[in-house]
This record gives structure tokens, sequence and C-alpha cells, in this order.
């Protein structure tokens, strides 16, 4: 559990330096469509790559942590995320949380308190060589299907873009509790590996262009819901992740408190408030609607 903590707040101090790259990167123009290109401009910004090693070392904790605890523990951890956003973004960018949003940040370390008692040891399957398969099938459905979204209208495009990338990740999530083993020939020849690399390419770059174009607001909320709900249902139905005796209902209720409080923080998820926002433009906004421009 440290280590998926570790990877929170790794990833959350990520996605502030990720999005100060991505805002410079977006020009300001409005833009539809999934352009690989425009990941290429933002990995020649440094904050860009810095937030890459980050990424890099949270998911190494991820990894450990996947193969120690429950995978609804993990994806809580994860969601907290934002919270550290938060935290950090308040910091660096001059973004100040007001009361609701500390709040939300006090629920999320409840809701994880909470999941820490309850939560049990990671369930001994690790799966079927069908579900193996389909995992690998549905990373390459998000990658297909991104670019798709790309091209939909402003409001349902962000939705679009943050489930598509919600969904790779909660494949990368679950693909890693898919491998048996981690010697390099089972590494190599299980599909489960590929439905990692497939699943995080394709998160990577709906994610990257979410946060170029479109509501970054509505595009968190749904990648937060999209990579904790299905992976955390497929551990304890497909894999055998259980609570601790008795203490099922103090694990939903810790998971979903984690999980409602950073969705109260995903304004958030670009690393802030909007670039050229204004004093009184924080003054008359709403918290949870404010989006990219």
């Amino acid at each position: 559990m440290v280590c998926a903590l570790g990877a929170a707040v790794c990833f959350g101090t990520a996605s502030v330096f990720q999005a100060v790259a991505a805002r410079r990167t977006a020009g300001g123009a409005e833009a539809a469509g999934v352009d690989a290109r425009l990941v290429v401009q933002a990995m020649r910004q440094g904050w860009y790559v810095l937030g890459l090693a980050l990424d890099t070392v949270g998911f190494g904790l991820e990894l450990a942590a996947l193969r120690t605890v429950p995978i609804y523990a993990v994806g809580a951890a994860l969601a907290s995320s934002l919270a550290v956003t938060a935290v950090v973004a308040a910091r660096m960018l001059r973004t100040p949380l007001g009361r609701v949003e500390w709040a939300a940040v006090g629920v999320v370390c409840l809701g994880l308190g909470v999941l820490v008692v309850a939560s049990g040891r990671e369930g001994h399957g690790s799966g079927t060589p069908a579900l193996r398969w389909a995992a690998l099938a549905a990373a390459g459905v998000v990658l297909v299907a991104g670019p798709a979204a790309g091209r939909l209208p402003r409001r349902a495009r962000s939705a679009a873009l943050g489930l598509g990338a919600g969904l790779g990740f909660g494949v990368v999530t679950l693909a890693v509790r898919l491998v048996p083993h981690l010697s390099p020939g089972a590494i190599v020849s299980d599909p489960a590996t590929y439905a990692v690399l497939v699943g995080g390419g394709a998160a990577f770059l709906l994610l990257t262009s979410a946060l170029q174009h479109g509501s970054v607001t509505i595009a968190t909320a749904a990648m937060v819901i999209g990579e904790t709900f299905g992976p955390a249902i497929v551990g304890v139905v497909a894999l055998g992740d259980r609570t601790r005796p008795g203490l099922a209902p103090l694990a939903v209720a810790g998971f979903g408190l984690a999980v409602l409080g950073a969705l109260a923080l995903v304004r958030f998820g670009e690393g802030g408030a909007p670039p050229h926002t204004t004093p009184s433009d924080h003054d008359h906004a709403d918290p949870v609607t404010v989006e990219a421009r």
C-alpha cells in the first residue's frame, strides 16, 4: 500500500509538470482529433520529460503494489493522485484551494485510510488465457477508437477522450496482475504484456490530447471512472481479491470515499487552473466546471 501511495504521489506531481508543457504546445488553438505529433511537441518541453520520469517511477511502484494488494485498493490510491495534483498545483502554479477542495482532499485521505484497514491480500488467481487475450483486445479497441473520439463535438469529445484514457490505464492495471510470472520468458510470451504496452500507449495519447484541447474537467472525471471501477470488479470476480473477514462494507465505503473525493478535485486534472485566468476569474468560477482554455 505504501508503494501504491508512492505511485499516486509520482503520478499526481507528474500531472502538474506535464500540464505546463501541454499548455505551451497547445498554443491556445481549438482543434479536434487525436494527433501523435502533439505528444512529440510536448516531449520537447523539459517539464514534460521530468513528468515522464516521475511517471516511470510511479509505474514501477504501481507494479510492486499490484503484485501484493488487491486491484481495488491500488485503483483507489491511484485515483487519489488528483489530491496530490491539487496540493502541488496550489503550491507551484499558485492555484488556491478553497475550503470545499481541502475538504475533498481530506475525504480522499479518509477513504484511503479506511481502505487500508479493510483490504485483504490480493487474490492468488492470475486469470485465464482468455482473460489475458481479452485484455489485449480491449487495449486494441481503445487504441482504434481514440481517433474517432477526437472528432466528436467538444463536450462529448472531452468525455470520450477521458473515458478512453481511463479505460487504457485500467487495462494496464489489470494486465499487470494477469502476468503470472515476471521472468523474461513469461513476460515476452504473455499477451497481457502487450496489453500493458498497447493500453498504456493509447491512454497516454488520449490523455495528452485531452489536456491540450477540450474540457479537462470532464475528461478527468471520465478518466477516474474508467480506470477504477472496471479493474476493481474484475479483480474481485475473476482474480479472487478479497477484504479482511467481515470488513467488505467498510472496504466499499473507503473505495467510494476515495473516488468521490477525487471526482470533487477533477479541475486539477490539468495540473491546476487554466492558463491566463485572472484572480477575479477564480473568484467567480465554479471549482468543478473550470475548463481548459
